[in-house]
């Protein structure tokens, strides 16, 4: 997308969008949802934030790897550790680099937690590649 405020779509083209969106950066088939936290996280999030130039869904997901680190959300972080893997945007040792990185900028309890999480999310894509 060229122009740089997407957000004047029509609703149901910003929908689409960020159904889109959705499945391409956590890797398997978004379906619309009910409510208005779904319309918010669907449009807002992913119709409109991640489908903004400038940036790869991989500079995404390493921005929101350091914000995760550095709240502490690890169990968010698996999420997205699943699907950088799946996608191809990361591999198994950068994410642990990311995770020797984060220590030294969030500190090492949390970097700890975070590699220990890479760690499982790294043995389960294993296998399921097997």
């Amino acid at each position: 997308m060229t122009r740089s405020n997407i957000s004047d779509d029509a609703p149901g083209e910003v929908r689409k969008r960020a159904l889109e969106k959705m499945s391409e950066v956590y890797g398997w088939e978004m379906s619309d949802g009910p409510g208005d936290y779904f319309a918010h996280t669907a449009d807002q999030v992913f119709g409109n934030v991640w489908s903004r130039e400038g940036l790869s869904n991989r500079d995404r997901r390493l921005l929101l790897f350091g914000a995760l680190a550095a709240s502490g959300q690890i169990d968010v972080a698996e999420i997205q550790a699943g699907a950088a893997l799946g996608n191809g945007e990361l591999t198994p040792e950068q994410l642990e680099e990311i995770s020797l990185f984060l220590c030294y900028y969030v500190g090492w309890p949390l970097g700890t937690k975070m590699h220990f999480m890479f760690g499982e999310v790294i043995k389960k894509h294993r296998k399921q590649q097997r």
